[in-house]
């Protein structure tokens, strides 16, 4: 469970290093590819999710509902906590609590100020993650060895992370942000996967 051992990981570094050095360390790694790779991954989040959700519906509309239902979910509850508790971004932040502290930013890249909490895009990207491991496993398992489904569960779990990762290397987000986003995703796939299920066995049952 890889998401799982990055959430205690976040979680014990949140727990014992200070919110403005946490930031400091995890997105002062600039390089020139980095800063054209790290915009553009975050950007996908934009159109993959969507373009991804009509291709299943087409595909298998079971696993389009799936998918559709779970990032509609995610995404509710993603912006209802955003607008309750209004947390600043990384640049008010700092701005106000540590002003002698310049972040390194990313050309060309139009910065947030509000809405911080929780991550957005990391709620998306994990979301997406975690329902196609479930779709993967529902509708391969016929065909998928343990080899394969562990390949796939990384490749997926690292294509997340790293995408959600450009969050705190272009300063959008804090590492508390990115944590919620995570917890956020994976938590509404659990359970737009457990009322399918549900759903499914009472058809079942009826016919």
């Amino acid at each position: 469970m890889l998401w799982l051992a990055t959430i205690m990981a976040l979680t014990i570094a949140i727990g014992f290093i200070d919110k403005g050095s946490l930031h400091l360390l995890l997105c002062d790694h600039h390089s020139a590819w980095a800063d054209r790779m790290m915009p553009v991954l975050s950007d996908t989040c934009n159109w993959l999710p969507y373009v991804t959700a009509v291709a299943l519906l087409l595909w298998r509309w079971q696993a389009g509902l799936l998918m559709s239902g779970s990032l509609i979910l995610s995404t509710l509850i993603a912006q209802a906590i955003k607008h309750l508790v209004q947390a600043p971004r990384p640049l008010t932040w700092f701005a106000e609590n540590m002003p002698h502290v310049t972040l390194p930013l990313t050309e060309g890249v139009r910065m947030n100020y509000y809405l911080s909490f929780p991550s957005g895009h990391t709620t998306t990207f994990f979301c997406l993650y975690f329902a196609l491991c479930v779709i993967y496993t529902y509708y391969f398992a016929h065909i998928s060895t343990r080899a394969r489904n562990a390949i796939a569960q990384v490749v997926l779990f690292a294509l997340a992370a790293v995408s959600s990762y450009s969050r705190l290397y272009l300063s959008q987000h804090f590492a508390t942000d990115v944590l919620a986003g995570m917890v956020i995703g994976v938590v509404s796939v659990a359970i737009v996967a457990a009322l399918f299920k549900v759903f499914t066995q009472k058809k079942q049952q009826n016919t």
